[in-house]
């Protein structure tokens, strides 16, 4: 099953995102075969961070929440809010994906 979940980060978190990225980027991995898609919410002009998206296939909505639980920046108190929401995969259009992680 799929769950999308949203957090949205709390202001003035870019040195905690910054300590504790690679702990992060490691969980990423280590989790991988969950994931399907992760990236970070940035403002229109790219500069800021305003939160993460995460992608997941899990068998049920309780293991995405222990996902969510243990993921580090969410560990660190970094979001103020987050949701899980159950999905279904529609349309499916990975070739349209840009080629880089900054979106070209």
């Amino acid at each position: 099953m799929l769950y999308i979940i949203s957090c949205w980060e709390k202001p003035n978190q870019a040195a905690t995102v910054a300590a504790i990225r690679e702990t992060h980027q490691h969980y990423l991995h280590e989790t991988g075969k969950h994931l399907v898609l992760a990236g970070g919410m940035l403002t229109e002009d790219g500069k800021g961070r305003l939160g993460s998206v995460y992608l997941l296939n899990m068998p049920n909505r309780k293991t995405a929440e222990d996902w969510l639980a243990a993921e580090p920046f969410n560990k660190a108190g970094i979001f103020h809010n987050s949701t899980i929401e159950k999905m279904r995969r529609g349309h499916w259009h990975p070739e349209n994906a840009p080629q880089t992680a900054d979106g070209e």
